[in-house]
């Protein structure tokens, strides 16, 4: 499996036959990505859907399916954008590659704030992406994308989150908002490692094999 970043929370992802792009919001530099599957949205927040972003993807890839939950479904809808619908504990297959859709909702900012629908994306049965969410997969996870910071998240809750998901490789993403990423991936590759995961720091546009 081969996964770029783009920045922020948006990755592409190659694997097989399929090349399948998550979350390419408005935080991240996405390029003319073409022949593209499918495209994986886990929420409505703009930090991972940009309308104009998608719309251009979409006129590069015309038949590329988009997927995300339902509440993905209705806002885009009114952009004339299809989407098909893949919530939590449903499954699609691209290119002879398993998607499931993981959890519901999107972790409590605040009270005050309504809560979102969240749908992270287990694919291949071995990568994990939560989105903006704290979901325990109650599997084991052999690559996952982990959100690193966030206005929804302590540093105190990101330990917690990797030390009860205990991936065997991790990365980091949701980092746009760190001005010295450096300095808190440092912190997070240490409690990585008591559990035995390899902590792998991937910058924007580079790509690696796992």
């Amino acid at each position: 499996m081969k996964i770029t970043k783009f920045g922020h929370s948006c990755l592409f992802v190659e694997e097989g036959d399929a090349r399948i792009l998550i979350d390419p919001g408005n935080y991240s530099t996405v390029p003319a990505l073409e022949k593209l599957d499918a495209i994986l949205i886990t929420h409505i927040h703009q930090d991972h859907v940009s309308i104009d972003t998608l719309k251009k993807l979409i006129e590069l890839n015309p038949r590329a399916r988009i997927f995300s939950n339902e509440e993905v479904h209705i806002a885009l809808v009114t952009e004339d954008i299809e989407v098909d619908r893949l919530g939590d504990k449903e499954m699609a297959v691209v290119q002879n590659v398993i998607i499931e859709g993981v959890g519901k909702d999107h972790a409590l900012i605040h009270k005050s704030i309504p809560l979102v629908k969240n749908t992270g994306y287990f694919i291949a049965n071995k990568f994990f992406y939560p989105g903006d969410a704290l979901t325990i997969p109650n599997r084991p996870v052999e690559i996952m994308a982990f959100p690193a910071m966030a206005p929804w998240m302590t540093l105190g809750q990101s330990i917690d989150y990797a030390l009860a998901v205990k991936p065997a490789v991790a990365f980091p993403v949701h980092d746009a908002l760190l001005k010295v990423g450096g300095l808190y991936h440092a912190s997070l590759e240490k409690y990585f490692t008591e559990v035995g995961t390899k902590w792998v720091v991937l910058e924007e546009g580079e790509s690696k094999e796992f």
